[in-house]
């Protein structure tokens, strides 16, 4: 009952916004709008999709698994941060905050692995057609998507009970939007190094490794684009591998940027920057770059809206 009243007590001050109060209204206007672009956008798409028959391939099933992460994602932090600008306090409690921490962990390195898989979809389709439907089979993109939370959870687990073993003063200050595991390693007033330890393999194996695959496997994309001898499609196929290459560098450029640079310096308001790429402006970017530019969903939204205004006539 001790350790849990001590836990209560426990408070962090989000200061991400304090050097700028004059500019509180602004940020709350920037925020809620990103945030119900982020949550529209995301649920236009998963809508789209779910509704048209012809969008029921792998790549739109996969489409469908990100734009719930980027909801989950936008979730878990905007709220909060609008709460936070609003509130004089700007303080969250020390259950908030490790909630906070479990869910976006996990839903950052369950995006990770998801766009690796989504990477490896668009090579076979392009390197390999002719065995597309038999190596992405349904059960194998279920498997595939049920692989990628389960073990973004087991990792977002392990980050959270090793933060719950550390110990906090009862009043903190966090240089930051939310509660992340990089600023809470800041003010933690017990031994680090084994957090620091586990933040840099997981980093090294759902960050870098994944980053990895996935440029290998645009690399085999693009030399088979090369050989397409339609100036058209090789346009069209490159335009489409630019856009997703451009989404996944500055996704993956922030978590390793934010979650491997700690360990060996210290540069809090740089964390601030790459963090809102990949938690909110990525959630943002993700609908347009990956289905609002691509004509079988703006065929298929057509329709949708087509039947909608019909069935209202």
């Amino acid at each position: 009952m001790e350790g849990k009243n001590q836990t209560m007590s426990i408070k962090f001050y989000l200061m991400g916004f304090s050097n700028h109060p004059h500019l509180q209204p602004l940020f709350f206007a920037i925020f809620f709008i990103i945030y119900m672009l982020a949550v529209l956008g995301n649920t236009l798409i998963s809508t789209i999709i779910t509704t048209d028959s012809r969008l029921h391939t792998p790549m739109y099933f996969f489409l469908i698994n990100l734009s719930m992460l980027d909801i989950c994602c936008t979730t878990t932090a905007i709220p909060k941060i609008l709460q936070i600008i609003l509130s004089e306090e700007k303080t969250i409690s020390y259950n908030g905050c490790m909630t906070q921490l479990c869910l976006f962990t996990s839903a950052l390195s369950t995006e990770l692995m998801l766009l690796t898989v989504m990477a490896y979809d668009r090579y076979v389709a392009i390197c390999i057609p002719l065995h597309y439907t038999t190596i992405m089979s349904k059960r194998t993109c279920v498997l595939l998507a049920a692989a990628v939370w389960l073990v973004g959870f087991i990792n977002s687990m392990i980050h959270t009970s090793l933060m719950l073993r550390l110990k906090f003063c009862e009043h903190n200050i966090l240089n930051h939007f939310f509660c992340e595991i990089p600023p809470l390693l800041k003010v933690a007033c017990s031994d680090t190094f084994i957090n620091n330890v586990v933040v840099i393999l997981a980093d090294v194996l759902t960050g870098m490794v994944c980053f990895l695959l996935t440029v290998i496997s645009y690399t085999y994309i693009i030399l088979a684009i090369l050989k397409i001898r339609s100036a058209e499609k090789k346009r069209k196929a490159f335009s489409t591998c630019a856009s997703h290459l451009t989404v996944v560098s500055l996704f993956y450029g922030g978590v390793i940027y934010t979650y491997v640079r700690p360990a060996f310096s210290n540069d809090l308001d740089a964390d601030k920057v790459m963090s809102a790429v990949y938690a909110i402006v990525s959630p943002v970017l993700n609908p347009i770059i990956y289905s609002l530019r691509n004509k079988e969903v703006i065929n298929a939204l057509r329709k949708l809206v087509g039947r909608n205004l019909f069935s209202q006539k």
